[in-house]
């Protein structure tokens, strides 16, 4: 556990509105220092063990990224999941949640790449989230949310494969997404579309596919990003298309249109009506930065914690001193590594079950069945 002299650091969520004031945290002539970095990878190349110094940083880790998804909200869409009094309702409210996940990122930087054992936990309200980076290489990173007045439990498993492709890096989210409404005995199985980071021009976007299925009720989803081509030809940036359909006859219910980032409409194909499925500003504008409630409850895990030197010289421009106290990290791990070699242990999370096989990939479920309160919560909107 913590001590009231733990140094937290919690910086402001990354969102739609307020993404380019992020800008701050950035070095200088980012497009020119991140072709630099990149001259010598072959297309082609995994990027999950490139080292990036902290100018190509933001000042949080990517497990605060994967909750602020979660937790950061200004419309509680995962709190309403369970109210719809029909599946279809219900199945409109998780997708209309699901899309609420796609936050904004910036080019040529991103977040830290968790150390192995790192956790992030924080509340909002009734909901209770835990993160925990269950392996390092490759990174894989497990979620464990549960609002226990709404009765709704989420599992998310997540598994970023960075490619370099000359013009553009994808990486690809390996893992899967499950939401579970307790009240109503009802599982939804969900994957996430790809990241890509182009360079001509400069961009950072959703791209590929999601799917979102319930075996339970029959009902899928398939959804569809679109993104700007290298000649600026295919599809809008931010843009979101797709269906939903009976699983069982294949049959198409609903059309899915809009922008992630704005609206997102629903089209019922029988009777032509048109609603607002998805509304971005109702959804995230006006996010709160989490606050620390006990300082002595905060673990010495923590991303705030393990990262803190680090961001405070990002935020400064101080880059000597983060780079210093980021390579202070990064050797400190390897120490532990050839440690547990020399004694042929082998790292266990304390959080989660791990399992991994070649055909389903990386997947985990929780230790414990509740989730305490977190020392980090987020203000409640008044």
């Amino acid at each position: 556990m913590g001590t009231e002299s733990t140094k937290v650091v919690l910086t402001k969520p990354l969102s739609i509105e307020s993404v380019d004031s992020h800008d701050e945290y950035k070095a200088p002539n980012m497009l020119q220092r991140a072709l630099s970095l990149l001259k010598n990878v072959r297309p082609g190349s995994d990027l999950t063990r490139l080292q990036l110094p902290p100018m190509f940083n933001i000042p949080k880790s990517h497990l605060q990224c994967y909750g602020e998804s979660v937790y950061c909200v200004s419309d509680d869409l995962l709190g309403k999941c369970n109210i719809g009094g029909s599946p279809i309702e219900r199945f409109k409210a998780v997708l209309a949640w699901n899309i609420s996940t796609l936050r904004p990122l910036l080019f040529g930087v991103a977040p830290y790449n968790p150390i192995l054992g790192e956790t992030h936990h924080v509340s909002r309200g009734t909901l209770n989230v835990l993160l925990e980076q269950i392996s390092h290489h490759p990174p894989v990173t497990a979620l464990h949310a549960m609002d226990g007045k709404e009765n709704v439990e989420l599992l998310w498993c997540q598994h970023p494969v960075p490619r370099f492709y000359g013009t553009f890096i994808e990486a690809e989210m390996r893992g899967k997404r499950e939401l579970k409404l307790l009240n109503h005995g009802e599982t939804y199985v969900m994957n996430s579309p790809s990241l890509l980071f182009k360079f001509f021009p400069p961009g950072v976007e959703w791209g590929g596919s999601d799917r979102i299925r319930c075996h339970e009720t029959g009902l899928e989803a398939e959804l569809t990003f679109g993104g700007r081509s290298f000649l600026g030809l295919r599809g809008t940036p931010r843009s979101i298309k797709g269906k939903i359909f009976d699983s069982s006859s294949k049959k198409p219910l609903f059309e899915i249109n809009g922008q992630w980032d704005k609206s997102v409409t629903l089209k019922d194909l029988k009777s032509g009506e048109v609603q607002v499925l998805y509304s971005a500003k109702e959804a995230t504008l006006g996010l709160k930065t989490p606050i620390v409630k006990d300082p002595k409850g905060v673990w010495q895990s923590e991303s705030a914690v393990v990262w803190s030197e680090v961001s405070q010289g990002i935020m400064s421009k101080d880059w000597v001193k983060a780079r210093e106290a980021k390579k202070a990290i990064e050797e400190n791990q390897r120490v532990l590594l050839r440690e547990r070699k020399s004694k042929s242990e082998t790292w266990v999370p304390k959080h989660f079950i791990v399992s991994y096989s070649k055909e389903n990939g990386w997947d985990c479920s929780p230790l414990r069945k509740t989730i305490p309160p977190a020392p980090i919560v987020v203000p409640l909107n008044s």
